[in-house]
């Protein structure tokens, strides 16, 4: 037996570092990944989170857009905005917001937000005050 006099101790301290590291490994796996945005791209995050909040209105997509244009551009800075697929990407704070709207039938169109800190995690009270913003500005 090595570590029956206490001659090796240092056994007993590799064995505790290497389950440290196997558990450190393990919850690093399990707490990072990839989520997809409501405009169809992928960032690095907290995937199984809610993070989007949905609104349907009896409103042209083109007058959602410039609701949300309006709404995200008085919150905080637009990023960027795509005309082709109808998407905005905004800073509020430190956070990340995502607007996609599209189009459900002849006369009813939705609006997706969501929002994601700068660590991704999601931000679920960020996206419903956005989406009812969005909501008064139609009015």
């Amino acid at each position: 037996m090595l570590d029956g006099l206490l001659l090796f101790d240092c056994i007993a301290a590799m064995k505790l570092r290497i389950i440290a590291s196997m558990v450190l490994c393990f919850v690093g796996l399990v707490l990072s990944g990839c989520y997809t945005t409501v405009d169809g791209g992928k960032k690095t995050g907290v995937p199984w989170m809610k993070d989007t909040i949905e609104g349907r209105y009896e409103r042209s997509v083109d007058q959602l857009y410039e609701a949300s244009l309006a709404v995200l551009s008085f919150n905080g800075t637009l990023v960027s905005e795509n005309r082709i697929n109808n998407s905005i990407v905004a800073k509020v704070d430190t956070t990340t917001v995502y607007v996609q709207i599209e189009p459900v039938g002849p006369s009813i169109s939705r609006v997706l937000v969501q929002s994601r800190t700068r660590f991704g995690r999601p931000d679920v009270d960020l996206s419903s005050e956005i989406e009812k913003q969005i909501a008064l500005e139609l009015k």
